[in-house]
């Protein structure tokens, strides 16, 4: 039976007293457990609702998601500021709890992806019964031979970085791999299979970077250590002013 995150106080983000804010990541025993596995010191890049990277390529632009083909739309726009035409990120301050400044989400602003496509890659859906961990639970039982249904949309995710700890719901599925079960089910700390982006195993939102202080707003380098979490041992915060809960569409 595992054991579960107490919840505690609301604040802008919980610090963690105990964790080395080297950089370097954390080990298992320095984080707190929230019943999963924790995976450490992973390369984390930023991608945001709206940003169009490459209009080439088929997974360039985040207009859409792997979960909604109008993310965009069900998002409310662009999740950062229109300069030319072209929707750009921003700075996020704890000030405003780093939601965007310029316009009003529909949906949470702290969001991420995690490469396991659980609906749009074949390979991933015909596996996502024996290897999502909460597949067997009542709540998705019924729905593991459903395509129409993701078992990782919404799913919350705790994310560690110098200290930071904050919270975020899946949203989408990348970067780079989109059936990397092994990576991101596993019990053991491997790797990322994905060689782009510098080798990152994950996408998170501006919010997500404000939270976590990263170096850069766009970048290649910041790390993280992250682990799945229950929806109940999500502390409040501001990743809980709007939770996002809209299915497959």
């Amino acid at each position: 039976m595992r054991r579960r995150l107490a919840r505690t106080a609301a604040a802008s983000l919980v610090m963690l007293a105990a964790v080395p804010a080297s950089g370097c990541g954390a080990t298992p025993r320095d984080l707190p457990d929230t019943g999963y596995p924790w995976h450490t010191d992973i390369v984390a890049t930023t991608f945001w609702v709206g940003e169009v990277f490459d209009p080439a390529a088929d997974d360039g632009s985040q207009r859409i998601s792997a979960y909604d083909r109008d993310w965009l739309g069900s998002y409310g726009g662009c999740d950062g500021v229109e300069v030319d035409g072209e929707c750009r990120t921003e700075p996020r301050t704890a000030e405003d709890g780093f939601f965007p400044t310029r316009m009003t989400p529909r949906e949470n602003p702290f969001y991420l992806d995690l490469p396991f496509d659980d609906v749009n890659d074949d390979e991933a859906f015909a596996a996502r019964g024996d290897v999502v961990p909460w597949a067997g639970e009542p709540a998705y039982a019924d729905d593991v031979d459903d395509r129409s249904v993701s078992l990782m949309k919404n799913r919350w995710v705790a994310l560690h970085k110098d200290g930071r700890l904050c919270y975020a719901q899946i949203q989408d599925a990348g970067p780079g791999e989109y059936r990397d079960a092994a990576y991101v089910f596993g019990d053991d700390d491997r790797r990322p299979a994905n060689a782009r982006y510098n080798g990152a195993g994950l996408d998170v939102s501006p919010a997500v970077n404000g939270c976590l202080g990263f170096a850069e707003l766009n970048g290649e380098d910041d790390r993280v250590d992250w682990a799945f979490v229950d929806e109940r041992d999500v502390p409040p915060g501001p990743w809980t002013r709007v939770v996002t809960r809209t299915p497959v569409r």
